[in-house]
């Protein structure tokens, strides 16, 4: 059974190549470019493995949307790799209060390296 990334970005650039290079790499996708869209997929209880989730998003920022993710109960153990260009020391020790497995910053990686990162975390 293949593994499930929710994809939230709101680059939509960006966020197409993330979510064609990991389709090719066998992965579904849901993505989410906003808070609704996050909300929506919760609401649904769509089964989610592994969360790749940018900082600067519109209206509610990342770390709020990470707080959303972990008040769910079925999402409260899923692994979330914060992928943001947020690359100060204090963004990326709050990110980790809050329960996140990495934080990777976006001009420091390549597709290939978050693919990668994406298949050791979900083992």
């Amino acid at each position: 059974m293949s593994k499930t990334v929710f994809i939230i970005e709101d680059d939509i650039f960006l966020q197409g190549l993330e979510a064609t290079k990991l389709k090719k790499e066998g992965f579904d996708i849901q993505t989410a470019s906003n808070s609704k869209e996050v909300i929506s997929v919760i609401e649904k209880k769509v089964k989610i493995d592994l969360i790749l989730l940018d900082l600067m998003l519109p209206e509610v920022d990342g770390f709020e949307v990470l707080k959303m993710i972990r008040k769910e109960q079925y999402l409260f153990t899923t692994p979330v790799i914060i992928f943001s260009n947020l690359s100060e020391e204090k963004d990326i020790e709050k990110a980790k209060s809050l329960g996140i497995k990495d934080f990777m910053i976006k001009s420091n990686f390549n597709l290939d390296e978050l693919t990668k990162k994406v298949r050791e975390t979900l083992g």
